[in-house]
């Protein structure tokens, strides 16, 4: 895979689609006749994606539930600007590195993004739609990290060979990051002019803001501790993010020591909202759960996101809603097992997120849509 340099992004123009791929794929043939109905801007298209799966009472918010993945583990799926495609992450029942895909909304089709060496996540549309942001290892080991070591608890690996990259559509990739260790969970704001992301550049895991193309890179968060998954308010004036910050001398140790060994501990993540340049932080949770995968509705007024702060044992997570001002806190799915990554389409209209409902094998996640109600 030949690698460009950064300032050749900003020349490219068009992309050519990747090959067609199987994965999960089911066809306008294979499924039910699809009720429901999306819009992108100036678009109007039927959703023949996936399979119609049942809706559940308590989730008053979902309707017309469909569920398009349905082996291996599949998460993080996001919409394009226009709303027709998803792209998402995929590991195989087979086990191996994390790969990008799309899947067309209209046809159902899945198509492979990233080569499928080194593993990669974070993946997301251009305002054009055709290129793609995502994180990749590959260039430094074609091999798939190894897992983390659970000795010392539930931990997240952060791969110090993670660099952010966007793709040409024609088998090329340029290169955005490539300061030593970890650069990645990178996002585009639905305005289409910056990327938030989280690096290890400067000793920390802290937020960064760039340009689409690398450039203008810029800090936004300086307090030790995590901060990650951040994403940008539907009008770019915002940015809401995932945050573990150390209160104890004790705990500042053990997160710098996990640090150290490439890893972090997450079983405590609360949620925070600050101006866009990482003015005026304020905190948005106080639960002491896991809350993570903040997305913001798009009125700009409220946030979804991922929690367990209902389980005791810390093991089911379910989608809430939360206000700006921390108010109106509403749990929105009950289903046993994993809720996570919500992500609203452009418009509203749809929810997309993923969970462990209707498994085919243990520890199996897919990636479903509904039509938002409310």
């Amino acid at each position: 895979m030949k690698i460009l340099p950064r300032a050749t992004l900003a020349a490219i123009l068009t992309c050519a689609c990747a090959q067609a791929e199987d994965a999960d794929s089911a066809g306008p043939a294979d499924v039910d006749p699809p009720p429901t109905r999306a819009h992108g801007p100036g678009t109007a298209f039927v959703v023949g994606a996936g399979r119609p799966y049942p809706d559940v009472a308590e989730e008053s918010h979902l309707r017309a539930v469909r569920q398009l993945t349905f082996e291996g583990e599949n998460a993080e799926a996001y919409f394009s600007f226009d709303g027709t495609r998803l792209t998402y992450q995929r590991t195989p029942p087979e086990g191996g590195c994390d790969r990008i895909y799309t899947l067309d909304l209209v046809s159902g089709n899945h198509e492979p993004v990233s080569s499928g060496v080194g593993r990669t996540t974070c993946s997301y549309f251009y305002p054009d739609g055709e290129r793609i942001l995502y994180s990749s290892t590959h260039l430094a080991d074609e091999a798939c990290p190894a897992p983390p070591d659970y000795s010392r608890g539930y931990v997240w690996p952060i791969d110090e060979g993670y660099d952010i990259f966007a793709t040409d559509g024609a088998g090329e990739l340029v290169r955005l990051t490539d300061t030593p260790g970890y650069d990645a969970e990178a996002t585009i704001s639905p305005r289409g002019d910056r990327v938030v992301f989280t690096s290890l550049r400067d000793g920390d895991l802290e937020l960064y803001s760039m340009a689409l193309d690398g450039s203008d890179v810029r800090r936004l968060t300086h307090r030790p501790g995590y901060d990650g998954g951040a994403f940008h308010s539907p009008d770019g004036s915002k940015v809401v993010w995932r945050a573990h910050y150390p209160e104890s001398e004790e705990e500042l140790a053990d997160y710098r020591g996990l640090l150290a060994d490439g890893l972090i501990r997450p079983s405590r993540l609360e949620l925070w909202v600050a101006d866009a340049d990482g003015s005026n932080a304020r905190q948005l949770t106080e639960n002491g759960a896991a809350n993570f995968g903040p997305y913001w509705h798009p009125s700009g007024e409220w946030i979804v996101f991922s929690s367990n702060m209902h389980d005791p044992r810390g093991r089911d997570f379910e989608l809430y809603g939360i206000r700006l001002d921390g108010s109106g806190l509403e749990r929105v799915t009950f289903s046993e097992g994993f809720d996570g990554f919500p992500v609203f389409s452009h418009d509203g209209r749809f929810l997309v997120w993923g969970s462990n409902r209707n498994p085919a094998h243990e520890g199996n996640t897919n990636v479903f849509i509904a039509e938002w109600v409310g």
